[in-house]
């Protein structure tokens, strides 16, 4: 501080003061983890601070450089949070991998990042063998390694036992790039997006924000999304940030799993798509009372919207409380949370419903707007467009990219290719992918609508909706349905059941039952499959 009329010092914000935080101040605070073999270790804050400063030791002795990329190819666990500090804290770059890609994907994704070192779970030791021959990374340290692995691979924890802890030096340039990630889009080659020091303690403060996701030292967290996608939401920084619990549940990612680990540790937050949610809805109706959960008291859903009926299910049957947030891994990706304004804290039921059905407003420096062909649209809550949004943890650029990318304006706003509607409060509510907007006879028809409405019908686990060609109206919109086990169900009765719910030229002109909805790595319909299967559709 240079006194009292002085200007504050510029003190850095990096993963390194989170981490010495943690370090001084939670030492006795608990870290949780399920093994491939479903048993669970646990050890503590300070543990988890000393197993990260001997990885740090271990990258610099291994020749890992400032600036470098090193990948991770990991499930949600103990070891992939010590990744998660130690890397950046070495000055390198932490480079998550979608262990969901196909072996093409990845080796892509790879040889764009020019990463140098891999750690890798010896779980998916044969996915990366399919990845390696097309590669060129010099270091592979496998986490749980067995007698079976290959000659010139590095075990993890024989490396950490030979190795000491290490002072981790002088915080790094805030500006310094700590991680990188990249996007799951369903067209076009992957991208990468490089996230600041800074960015990234400024989106973890995001979180804890009372008004946001309100993580604290008392939570107990399981993020179920995977800390390959979106740097699980930021949780895992937020969490060490605030010295909360974390119970990870490693590659147990199947309901029953969940939520005996709920269970057992008592978990308070938990984040994932909605799919996940959809499952576990199921085994719950279909074991009432079998697991105590009580002590959720959000479950975090995004990456898709969520069906209203969906979120009055968990909270009338359960008692849980789904909360809505929307993001892309171009903002770290926190951008909007569903929390219930204070001038609807004496709405209805029915009210309060819709309101947690749309995707929230905007957590603080997260700036939005929308715009169509016409321009900036109003916020009326009626209006399409494309949201726009800006704010300091949101991209400005693609890595490595030579040719540009129009999404990115020069005044720092980014186009995320998402149709929404903004109410006079600032709320948005997701209509579709820009590409996925089913454009009839001048009329915009979004298919999330539809598909959040058949999937209030008692007898639909799944829908997807897509456009197919009509020759008078363009487009008109096709449902391709999954029932649940048991039910039945007819393109009159959905037809029908819908109609109450959207307007009338939205109802769809086709109904499809299917088996399944083919996903993305990230867990969201993959529609472009179902487009490519339904391409030379005709209408009567």
């Amino acid at each position: 501080m240079r006194g009292m009329n002085g200007l504050m010092m510029d003190f850095p914000l990096t993963l390194s003061a989170i981490f010495r935080r943690a370090e001084a101040m939670f030492c006795d605070r608990e870290i949780v983890f399920r093994r491939p073999d479903q048993s669970l270790h646990r050890y503590s804050y300070a543990e988890f601070a000393e197993r990260t400063r001997r990885l740090v030791r271990v990258l610099r002795d291994l020749g890992i450089r400032p600036g470098d990329r090193v990948a991770t190819l990991a499930w949600n666990h103990g070891p992939h949070l010590e990744a998660y500090f130690a890397i950046p804290l070495a000055g390198s770059i932490l480079h998550t991998l979608n262990l969901r890609l196909h072996p093409e994907e990845l080796a892509f994704i790879v040889n764009h990042a020019n990463d140098r070192a891999v750690v890798v779970d010896s779980l998916l030791l044969p996915l990366w063998e399919c990845v390696r021959p097309h590669v060129n990374v010099p270091v592979t340290i496998v986490i749980d390694a067995t007698e079976s692995v290959r000659a010139g691979d590095l075990a993890y924890e024989r490396l950490l036992a030979q190795s000491s802890a290490t002072d981790i030096g002088p915080d790094p340039y805030e500006q310094t790039a700590a991680a990188m990630c990249y996007t799951t889009g369903t067209t076009g080659r992957p991208k990468g997006v490089l996230y600041s020091h800074r960015s990234l303690v400024l989106h973890a403060l995001g979180i804890c924000l009372a008004d946001s996701v309100g993580l604290c030292e008392h939570d107990v967290v399981t993020p179920v999304v995977p800390m390959f996608h979106a740097n699980a939401w930021g949780l895992p920084h937020a969490a060490i940030m605030s010295g909360a619990k974390l119970a990870f549940p490693g590659p147990h990612l199947n309901p029953p799993a969940l939520l005996d680990l709920y269970q057992r540790e008592r978990t308070t937050l938990t984040a994932g798509v909605p799919t996940v949610w959809l499952n576990m809805l199921q085994v719950l109706d279909a074991n009432p009372n079998a697991y105590d959960i009580s002590s959720l008291r959000m479950m975090l859903v995004g990456g898709a919207a969520i069906p209203p009926a969906i979120i009055d299910g968990f909270q009338k049957r359960h008692g849980i409380n789904i909360v809505h947030a929307w993001g892309m891994t171009e903002m770290a990706p926190l951008g909007t949370i569903s929390r219930l304004p204070a001038a609807l804290i004496e709405s209805s039921d029915d009210e309060k419903l819709q309101q947690r059905a749309k995707q929230g407003r905007p957590v603080p420096f997260v700036e939005i707007r929308g715009r169509n062909e016409s321009g900036l649209v109003p916020w009326d809550g009626r209006t399409m467009g494309e949201l726009e949004v800006r704010g300091p943890w949101v991209a400005g650029a693609y890595y490595n990219q030579t040719d540009g990318d129009d999404r990115f304006t020069e005044d720092g706003w980014f186009k995320t290719g998402d149709i929404v509607t903004i109410d006079g409060r600032g709320t948005v509510q997701l209509q579709d992918r820009s590409k996925d907007l089913i454009k009839s006879g001048g009329e915009w028809i979004s298919s999330v609508a539809l598909e959040s409405a058949l999937m209030g019908h008692p007898a639909v686990a799944e829908a997807a909706v897509i456009p197919v060609q009509h020759d008078k109206w363009g487009e008109r919109p096709l449902a391709a349905v999954v029932l649940k086990p048991g039910t039945s169900a007819t393109a009159a009765e959905l037809r029908s059941f819908v109609a109450g719910h959207v307007p009338k030229i939205w109802i769809p002109d086709a109904f499809e039952f299917i088996d399944a909805i083919p996903r993305t790595s990230a867990g969201k319909f993959k529609k472009t499959e179902l487009r490519e299967r339904f391409k030379d559709y005709r209408l009567p």
